[in-house]
């Protein structure tokens, strides 16, 4: 299944896209008339764009510059706080309300995503589409724009944890329990279950951040 790209003139789209795929990452200085030419808009819309990312704290000024902000310790462990809480909550709806069409996509999405390991960079996109198809199948207009938020924050990590050795296959296989206690209707289970893949998610993240496991 293909990511979901924004419109071709949508400029903040673009530049957020940029953002999350790794185009740009922590630190890179973004430059309007560089931005302008790569997205093939005008001046304008990328400033209007630049301010916007700078007002949601996507973005940090650097002297006269604008750069792509970073998170440190403290606020990474505040993110993986609520984006566990609320991707729990997500999990736990989503048993009680998924329809059996929306698990077998999640079920084909775990299958598919097998294609991407040793990539860890697109594993990462893959992974925070199956988490999002997640919110989605928890009926819960509120909960996916909450979820959305704490998701374009996630943007701003240097590093993903799935580029950690043998990883990616071990998060295949939580993804798979997850879904498997969606479609057990076991609420409680599959919000467990997501909260534990989330904590084992942080644990290696630090690690790869401290030196002590092999990224990239």
């Amino acid at each position: 299944m293909p990511i979901e790209l924004p419109a071709a003139n949508d400029a903040y789209g673009m530049i957020l896209h940029a953002i999350d795929t790794g185009i740009y990452s922590p630190g890179s200085r973004l430059v309007e008339s560089e931005l302008a030419e790569r997205f093939g808009v005008s001046r304008t819309p990328i400033r209007e764009a630049l301010q916007r990312l700078e007002t949601q704290s996507m973005l940090t000024r650097d002297g006269r510059s604008l750069i792509v902000a970073s998170l440190d310790h403290n606020q990474m462990a505040e993110l993986y706080a609520v984006r566990t809480a609320l991707e729990g909550l997500a999990a736990e709806l989503a048993a009680q309300h998924a329809a059996p069409e929306e698990i077998k996509v999640l079920y084909d999405m775990v299958e598919e995503d097998h294609a991407f390991l040793g990539e860890p960079t697109k594993l990462s996109q893959a992974n925070r589409r199956f988490h999002r198809q997640i919110h989605l199948a928890s009926h819960n207009r509120y909960l996916v724009q909450q979820l959305d938020l704490v998701y374009r924050s996630m943007a701003l990590l240097a590093s993903t944890s799935l580029a950690a050795e043998g990883r990616g296959e071990i998060a295949l296989a939580e993804h798979r329990a997850i879904v498997k206690a969606i479609e057990d209707r076991d609420a409680a289970a599959a919000s467990n279950a997501l909260r534990d893949h989330l904590s084992i998610a942080f644990q290696t993240r630090l690690k790869i951040d401290a030196g002590a496991v092999h990224g990239e």
